[in-house]
Order: C-alpha cells, then sequence, then structure tokens
C-alpha cells in the first residue's frame, strides 16, 4: 500500500495540499489509517535534507505537502524542527500558515481531494 499513498502525494500539485486522513481513505479506504500514512511520509524514499538540514528536497513524491486533519502543518521527517521546514516549503509555494500553525482559513479551498472522501470531519 505504501505505493498507493506515494503516487497520491505525488499528484498534489504545488500550491495545494491535502491532509493524512485524505491520502489514508484512498490508499486503505479509511481515514483511520492517517497515523500509518504519516509514518509512510516520515520514512519517504525521495525526502533528502540540504544545506546542513535548513532545507530539504522532494521532488517526486511531495510528502511536504500532506497536512494534519485539523490544518496544522505537522512533523517532518520525524523532527519537530523540521515542521519549520516544511511551513517555509509549502510558503514558497504560497500556501501560508498563521502563528499558530494553522493554515490560513482562506487557504482552506487548496486541499485537494477532499470532496471525494466518505467520511466527515
Amino acid at each position: 500500500m505504501f505505493h498507493k499513498v506515494y503516487q497520491l502525494c505525488s499528484q498534489i500539485p504545488k500550491g495545494k495540499v491535502s491532509t493524512y486522513k485524505i491520502i489514508a481513505q484512498f490508499a486503505y479506504n479509511s481515514p483511520t489509517y492517517a497515523r500509518r500514512v504519516g509514518t509512510l511520509l516520515n520514512h519517504c524514499p525521495d525526502c533528502k535534507t540540504v544545506a546542513d538540514k535548513q532545507n530539504y528536497d522532494c521532488s517526486r513524491i511531495h510528502c511536504y505537502r500532506v497536512i494534519k486533519s485539523d490544518f496544522q502543518a505537522g512533523g517532518f521527517l520525524g523532527e519537530t524542527g523540521k515542521e519549520k521546514l516544511k511551513v517555509e516549503k509549502l510558503r514558497e509555494e504560497g500556501v501560508f500558515f498563521d502563528q499558530e500553525g494553522c493554515l490560513l482559513n482562506d487557504l482552506r479551498d487548496k486541499v485537494i481531494f477532499k470532496n471525494f472522501c466518505k467520511y466527515e470531519d
């Protein structure tokens, strides 16, 4: 199933995001696998840190474009300090978060695949 997760993430275009729950719904047919999706993305084979771990590159899978269903950025690479890198990378693509790390209200339409899910948040 990890191939399905990576395939879905690779379809998220620049300037858009999805959630762990939404990806879980598509990959496993259940939103309860959201944590599993997070674990898989934490071990993303495409993700590489660069420049003394002050930035990263994930050019094919785009794992950094997946956020929590409560619209918080969520962790990245298994380290809480990496959340800042995720937010910075998304900011470069036009996706902005508030001071608490939540996706801005007026940008929540940037969450893709949400209209195709069978669950309610």
